[in-house]
């Protein structure tokens, strides 16, 4: 595997660069990754656990950011779903190879309302919602024929008609006590400088050793 090695650039991380809210620093470093046009600079990793601590990881798109925290939507009865039922506690991280970043977040998830899943919902392209019908996320099914003649009918059931909002599908806010940035550096010696969330809501900035 040491042909995979790759040297990291010197741009690295200061902190007399970074802004004393975490969230606007994220918004800086998030919008520099669009800028740049890099591939899905939304995608990041969900980690979640059981309540007996057996973790599992995926990727999901970030869609929402304010001080409240991190969004996301999926189905609530997947594995992802019935974890961070039992199990607030989740991770996030986003990595951004180009760039030589990347985000970590860690923090307690909770739904977004009802109508913001409803209004996000119905911004999604119809496929995406028909989709969302559909599929039961997570579950054991036979084959792909039985999600695609399931697609059909519904497409035809709601061909004039507004595809309403599943029940078990909507929004997460994932509502941080850390936050960490990560730049790599020559040597792997790299910035990491985290935020830690104190009891008035204040948050401390240290750096930690790569």
């Amino acid at each position: 595997m040491a042909e995979l090695r790759r040297e990291y650039t010197d741009i690295g991380l200061d902190e007399r660069d970074l802004d004393a809210n975490p969230f606007k620093q994220f918004e800086k470093w998030f919008q520099q990754a669009i800028d740049a046009k890099l591939d899905l600079p939304d995608a990041m990793t969900l980690a979640t656990a059981t309540k007996d601590g057996i973790p599992s990881a995926r990727i999901v798109l970030l869609r929402g950011l304010d001080e409240r925290g991190f969004v996301f939507y999926t189905d609530y009865e997947s594995q992802k779903g019935k974890e961070l039922a039992e199990n607030p506690n989740a991770a996030l991280v986003f990595y951004w190879r180009e760039l030589d970043r990347q985000v970590r977040i860690a923090g307690q998830v909770s739904k977004v309302s009802r109508e913001n899943s409803n209004n996000y919902f119905q911004s999604r392209p119809a496929g995406s919602r028909l989709a969302a019908l559909v599929s039961k996320q997570s579950e054991i099914i036979p084959d792909r024929k039985v999600l695609e003649e399931r697609f059909n009918q519904l497409a035809a059931q709601y061909q004039d008609a507004e595809i309403p909002l599943p029940s078990d599908w909507g929004g997460y806010r994932l509502s941080p006590n850390m936050i960490e940035f990560w730049s790599g550096r020559p040597s792997r010696l790299h910035d990491r400088l985290r935020y830690t969330r104190q009891p008035n809501d204040d948050w401390r900035i240290e750096r930690i050793s790569p």
